[in-house]
């Protein structure tokens, strides 16, 4: 008898059903959603607040969405992930997504630059044609949104 292995998850998969990629999570009361796509858990819906970076760091950690813990602030590759770049109208999230109340606007990844102490890449969810939106952001600067994630790898945090 052969023994069929489904793998659920992976960076290499792409899901274009909206209905086959995102799921609301019941069991985190409705409040975290999973990529089938990638296997991370998103709060559904990030805090509208901006806060500056070390405050982005600490609010995600503290976080306890759907009554758990274990939330942190996204790297760019896990956070770039989201972004639909033929969405003409920001939040440029593919039509259909599930999350609430997602800003037009920047959003602090973990991920700083080596060669650059002090900055940060960030992920702009306005319209970009055709592209991820993605900049260099000092993490003294400008406060900006933060969505939390949980799962996965934390991915690069430097580049």
């Amino acid at each position: 008898m052969a023994h069929e292995t489904r793998e659920c998850c992976g960076w290499h998969r792409r899901i274009d059903t909206i209905q086959q990629r995102f799921e609301v999570l019941r069991a985190f009361n409705s409040e975290a959603v999973l990529d089938h796509e990638t296997g991370l858990v998103w709060e559904r819906q990030p805090s509208n607040q901006l806060v500056a970076w070390p405050n982005a760091r600490l609010m995600c950690a503290r976080k306890a969405v759907g009554g758990r813990g274990g939330w942190r602030l996204p790297a760019f590759d896990e956070l770039a992930t989201l972004i639909d770049p033929a969405v003409a109208i920001g939040p440029c999230l593919p039509v259909g997504h599930p999350f609430l109340n997602v800003q037009a606007g920047d959003y602090w990844t973990v991920t700083v630059f080596n060669n650059q102490p002090g900055f940060t890449m960030a992920v702009s969810f306005q319209f970009n044609p055709g592209e991820v939106g993605v900049s260099d952001a000092n993490i003294n600067g400008a406060p900006k949104h933060a969505w939390a994630v949980r799962g996965g790898g934390a991915g690069p945090s430097s580049y």
